[in-house]
């Protein structure tokens, strides 16, 4: 047990961190997804110009993958506190422990309640 450490304020006085680790999340969110279709539709262009029909399967097999991980990494962020949400241990700890704070600010950063503590 940490001397001094509340589990109340936590979310409030971690805010900063939080907010760029919510930002980095939306980065990948967002980069993600678009590189693996990028290098899927590479990978069936090069098939298409081989004009070779095994090549062109085996490229739009590719492309169909990495575009649902591509929308899997997408939600996943989503999916995992949706889940954790339906757990109604969870959900009583977040309405007493004020884990909105930290939920928002890693899934919408710029949204978030910032603390600013003096130095």
């Amino acid at each position: 047990m940490l001397m001094g450490f509340n589990i109340e304020e936590f979310c409030s006085s971690t805010g900063a961190i939080l907010q760029f680790v919510g930002y980095i999340v939306t980065f990948i969110k967002i980069a993600m997804p678009l590189v693996i279709i990028i290098y899927g539709i590479m990978d069936l262009g090069k098939a298409v110009v081989a004009s070779k029909e095994d090549e062109i399967k085996t490229g739009a097999k590719r492309l169909m993958w990495r575009a649902v991980a591509g929308v899997a990494i997408f939600f996943i962020p989503s999916i995992v506190l949706w889940l954790f949400g339906t757990i109604s241990q969870y959900a009583a700890a977040s309405e007493n422990a004020g884990f909105d704070n930290c939920k928002t600010c890693i899934l919408a950063p710029w949204n978030c309640n910032v603390a600013s503590t003096p130095y």
